[in-house]
């Protein structure tokens, strides 16, 4: 058996301003810090080691797993990997626009299909399917042989990034993937046989 962890990286700057962040790189709010420390308690409390980290090329995921680590881990010290594969769907034309203002300038249906929906990127940016196609291909070559051999492995990483795995680790569809929200700071812990296959799942509180 193998244990795999996903947390989404605390709130950002961006996200505390309601605007669409993608690839840009803003720091934590406190309130961001503040998740990131009670992931890690919430980890610890569950018993939680691991052998390796992912984070994505963007700041905020990687102090997250920076702060987590510092409450999981006596020295705050744990292998880590790097990747653009586990950065945020790229928002395109929408990176730096408040929300509220996109669905004045759009539409509300507008927004709501190029936020939400699998195969509808924005302008010039990507879909949910868009960053599934380099999120999971990283991931299957990468990551889960490393699982197979029984390794356990936290991933600290970013919305749409990390709801490109929950479809594939969870089985769902690209009409129920829609409905997926994923906290900000929100461990989902899984556990995998020696196939790969999710015998369990857990959403820990914070």
């Amino acid at each position: 058996m193998s244990r795999l962890v996903l947390v989404r990286h605390g709130q950002s700057e961006w996200n505390e301003k309601n605007l669409f962040t993608g690839w840009r790189d803003p720091d934590l709010t406190a309130q961001g810090v503040r998740e990131a420390h009670a992931a890690g308690r919430a980890l610890k409390t569950a018993g939680a080691k691991f052998d390796l980290a992912y984070t994505s090329n963007l700041q905020r995921a990687q102090k997250t797993l920076a702060l987590l680590l510092e409450d999981l881990l006596p020295d705050g010290d744990l292998p880590t990997t790097r990747h653009e594969a586990l950065n945020e769907r790229d928002y395109g034309d929408l990176a730096g626009l408040n929300k509220d203002d996109a669905r004045e300038k759009w539409g509300e249906d507008q927004v709501h299909i190029w936020r939400r929906s699998f195969d509808t990127p924005p302008p010039g940016g990507e879909s949910l399917k868009d960053t599934a196609e380099r999120v999971l291909p990283y991931f299957d070559a990468e990551i889960m042989p490393l699982l197979k051999q029984g390794k356990d492995i936290l991933i600290a990483a970013h919305g749409n990034s990390l709801r490109a795995l929950v479809m594939q680790l969870d089985g769902l569809s690209s009409e129920e993937i829609i409905d997926v929200n994923i906290g900000t700071g929100v461990p989902y812990c899984y556990e995998l046989d020696a196939q790969g296959q999710v015998t369990s799942k857990e959403i820990l509180e914070l």
